[in-house]
């Protein structure tokens, strides 16, 4: 079998063009529509999607590898692209296991459609196990959905909001419904994305007012809390290793600066190149050997994922971990980083001064370091006593 070539999908042209808007859409808080556009035009929306249905057909291993070569030239729009292939990888985690539900992602993926990811909430802590969204049945099989969700990348631009919310006025409730909403007068996207870092996700905040999902589009009804239903493992499982690939390719890009830096300044010292300091030396070891580390993990677990690997309840602290250890890596490699450039990286217009802004949101996306912590805790000792 010939190795994965990324280039194939994402060509070093593109990936340059994209590159040069990343610090534009930054600076003026603007998504990057024309990103968006090309990575389009290219199939990249619909490589998590089978051959026999128009995709790629690759599987989440190489989709990994691609998200994190997206984030060298841009982590924000890697990041946002990451919410639409979330819900790619859940429809392959889905047709790989021969569940039914969610073909027309598939298929709308192929027809160019953008996927958007509502499922975080306000001071919600339970995240995929519950909602504080009302989720109410309209008679015919489909759901009104009405609450608040927060961080919704994509925002100025998808087609379909993948979401959940909370039934709680059936016989058998209260059940979790997943589903997907179209725009509409029902779902209005505030303009409050103004932040630190990983601006041009523009992952605004969206209110549903009774924003309606057909029975066709809603995917899954199931009990509240921790659930071995497919759509909570395909959620998970997607999430957390695309996510630790995003902060992953930081990371690479925060290396190859260094390297850059290190060869190319020279000292008035000793008249020799910042490469030949030992300091500099020992810090650019030091984050080459924490950047190692990752990329075979990430290879490892997604392979797992694609070849239906048994874990069983380890499953999550796998997930959770990798996803933890990819991003404080990365923060601690792009600190490196920063100090290996110097004064200069602490210049909004230098290239570090971004990564060193956009690798702080990574604390924040499920799994959060407690989430993290806590799940490996009972992993490894069992859940606390009550």
């Amino acid at each position: 079998m010939s190795a994965f070539d990324p280039s194939i999908h994402l060509p070093d042209d593109l990936l340059d063009r994209i590159r040069e808007r990343a610090p534009l859409h930054d600076r003026d808080n603007t998504f990057p529509r024309q990103d968006l556009d090309e990575l389009r035009d290219a199939g990249y929306l619909s490589i998590l999607v089978p051959a026999e249905r128009g995709g790629a057909g690759l599987g989440l291993a190489e989709a990994a590898v691609l998200q994190q070569r997206l984030a060298t030239a841009a982590p924000a729009t890697a990041l946002a692209i990451n919410m639409h292939l979330v819900w790619t990888g859940v429809a392959k985690v889905f047709s790989d296991r021969g569940v039914p539900g969610l073909e027309f992602v598939q298929d709308g993926a192929v027809a160019g459609e953008v996927f958007a990811f509502g499922i975080s909430e306000g001071g919600n802590d339970l995240v995929l196990f519950g909602s504080d969204t009302d989720a109410v049945p309209t008679g015919d099989g489909g759901y009104a959905f009405t609450g608040t969700k927060i961080f919704t990348s994509l925002a100025p631009v998808w087609t379909r909001l993948g979401l959940h919310g909370l039934d709680t006025t059936s016989e058998d409730a209260p059940k979790l419904v997943f589903a997907f909403v179209e725009r509409s007068d029902a779902v209005v996207t505030s303009d409050d994305w103004d932040t630190l870092g990983m601006r041009g996700t523009q992952s605004r905040t969206t209110r549903l007012v009774g924003a309606i999902a057909d029975a066709a589009h809603v995917v899954r009804r199931i009990d509240a809390g921790p659930n071995p239903d497919p759509i909570m493992f395909g959620i998970f499982s997607v999430f957390e290793i695309l996510l630790a690939s995003v902060y992953t390719g930081i990371a690479r890009r925060a290396l190859d600066l260094a390297v850059q830096t290190a060869r190319t300044r020279r000292s008035k010292r000793t008249g020799t190149s910042y490469s030949q300091d030992p300091d500099i030396r020992w810090r650019v070891a030091d984050m080459g050997l924490a950047y190692d580390a990752l990329p075979p993990q990430i290879a490892a677990l997604a392979r797992d994922v694609d070849e239906r690997a048994d874990h069983g309840a380890r499953w999550f602290t796998l997930l959770s971990g990798l996803k933890h250890r990819a991003v404080t890596t990365a923060k601690h490699v792009v600190d490196q980083a920063m100090l290996v450039a110097g004064g200069g990286s602490y210049f909004s217009a230098n290239e570090l001064s971004r990564l060193y802004r956009d690798v702080l949101a990574g604390a924040f996306h499920p799994s959060d370091p407690e989430s993290a912590h806590s799940t490996a805790a009972t992993a490894w000792l069992g859940p606390v006593e009550s």
